[in-house]
């Protein structure tokens, strides 16, 4: 079916030790959207993408990624089944070249798809052309968040989880980065992506999550959240 979900959560609970952190997460992704997880500062989404990616054991809940629940299974049983993740922090190897980045993560998709190819990528991403030969460490911030997100592509995903893509960075760069996922967008990239810079997400998503302690509190299209002062007060002003 066409509106199927790609990726649902129903109902996902997680805790760290006796701290309850997630009561019961719902949200869906469908191909070919860009969703938005929206919420202040320790709202829950870096947990809730960690615990849907495997990193986190969830005490309650579901996690079906095309139509199988792999609530509790391992990172790269998700990455298998065809989800890829950009984790906040990077996480490039750091002595290797932009390049190599990308080679150690290339493969077919689940069901044997090549879209994403070095020549793909640096197609849609020129700056990351332009550094194929640089060791990682030597990069910006923003350079190596377009590795990141060039990486998870180069596994050929159904969907990519995207951690505040825009989190440290220079003005100059969130806004390529947002040009980037604007291209992605185009090229039909389904994608779930977590930021706390609301004016960064709403001219991309389609559709938005809000979190707020844990708990999904609003869900709408991109546009009416726009344009819903009281919930932007309530749930995502600083």
């Amino acid at each position: 079916m066409p509106d199927e979900a790609i990726l649902s959560v129903k109902n996902l609970h997680v805790s760290y030790g006796t701290s309850r952190v997630l009561f019961g997460i719902d949200l869906d992704v469908r191909k070919g959207e860009v969703v938005a997880l929206l919420g202040r500062n320790g709202a829950g989404k870096s947990t809730t993408f960690k615990s849907i990616m495997g990193l986190i054991q969830p005490t309650a809940g579901t996690v079906v990624m095309n139509g199988r629940n792999f609530a509790g299974h391992t990172p790269y049983e998700l990455a298998k089944a065809g989800l890829a993740y950009v984790p906040e922090d990077r996480q490039v190897f750091p002595f290797q070249t932009v390049e190599d980045n990308l080679i150690i993560a290339q493969k077919l998709g689940p069901t044997g798809r090549n879209d994403w190819n070095l020549k793909s990528i640096y197609d849609a991403f020129p700056i990351v052309a332009k550094l194929r030969s640089r060791p990682a460490h030597l990069l910006s911030g923003g350079e190596q968040q377009l590795v990141t997100i060039a990486r998870a592509l180069m596994g050929n995903p159904d969907a990519i989880l995207l951690d505040e893509p825009s989190e440290g960075l220079a003005p100059i760069i969130v806004r390529e980065v947002g040009r980037l996922i604007r291209r992605l967008k185009e090229l039909h990239v389904t994608m779930l992506l977590a930021e706390q810079n609301m004016h960064f997400c709403l001219g991309i998503a389609t559709s938005v999550y809000i979190l707020n302690k844990g708990h999904v509190v609003h869900h709408d299209t991109a546009e009416n959240v726009l344009n819903n002062r009281e919930v932007i007060q309530k749930y995502l002003s600083v």
